[in-house]
């Protein structure tokens, strides 16, 4: 087990990924290793005018012995420190205390899953694929159901659908509530299409009871969860769990 530490964070790198959405690359500036498992998450000590506060950020990169790590913040319109993560320019340091969190998964698991993600939900779920197919070993059966409300607002979009060309256990499906008349793809919220896709993937992989893996809101996660457990039958120990709310 990884125990969480206070450190100095810097700031690397940052870009876009929507027009919501930041994605901010730190360092931990004494240059040492950042050490976490794919799923964790980081708490951002930031100080803003009213005085300092705690915010949580699943970790979007991989492990991999690296002082640096990837956090997506999507910005909230009179959050403050939302806004003030989207101000932030490389060079800026933070206190920054992790590694947290038990939604983890064994980049050696072979056991077959699907990720159902919302939002910035799918950074730990991206760390998570990444963190397998760098593992050293056949990937498993890794697929990915990612809701959004518009085809604007699908991060990691470009990258997650190379990693699907490029293999046959890697499948990335994109559904949108609010998609526009060119939208062809999936239409509606993720639940309606966790069943067929589930039942998909247990056929696909030759297993039974694949995992599932939920990350967003509360209201999408305990839907899915619900769903998973119950007309799916998945075992409650192939359910795992984080909401953002």
């Amino acid at each position: 087990m990884i125990h969480a530490e206070p450190f100095e964070a810097r700031l690397v790198a940052a870009r876009p990924l929507s027009a919501l959405v930041r994605e901010l690359s730190f360092e931990r500036a004494d240059g040492k290793a950042f050490q976490f498992e794919a799923g964790q998450w980081v708490n951002l000590v930031l100080p803003l005018p009213g005085g300092e506060v705690k915010r949580a950020y699943s970790i979007a990169s991989a492990p991999g012995g690296s002082p640096r790590f990837d956090l997506a913040v999507t910005r909230v319109e009179g959050g403050a420190g939302s806004e003030f993560l989207h101000r932030l320019e490389p060079g800026a340091a933070l206190r920054a205390v992790g590694p947290h969190g038990l939604f983890t998964r064994d980049p050696a698991d072979p056991a077959p899953s699907l990720f159902v993600a919302t939002g910035t939900g799918v950074t730990p779920l991206r760390s998570m694929l990444h963190a397998s197919l760098g593992a050293g070993r056949a990937a498993p059966h890794l697929w990915i159901l990612f809701g959004a409300r518009f085809e604007e607002d699908v991060i990691y979009r470009d990258e997650l659908e190379a990693l699907a060309r490029g293999s046959d256990r890697i499948r990335h499906e994109i559904t949108l509530s609010r998609g526009g008349p060119s939208w062809a793809g999936r239409r509606g919220y993720v639940q309606a299409h966790v069943p067929e896709l589930y039942r998909e993937l247990a056929a696909a992989s030759g297993d039974p009871a694949p995992h599932v893996y939920i990350c967003g809101l509360d209201r999408m996660v305990s839907t899915v969860r619900e769903l998973a457990r119950g007309e799916l039958g998945v075992p409650r120990k192939h359910v795992h769990v984080e909401r953002y709310d």
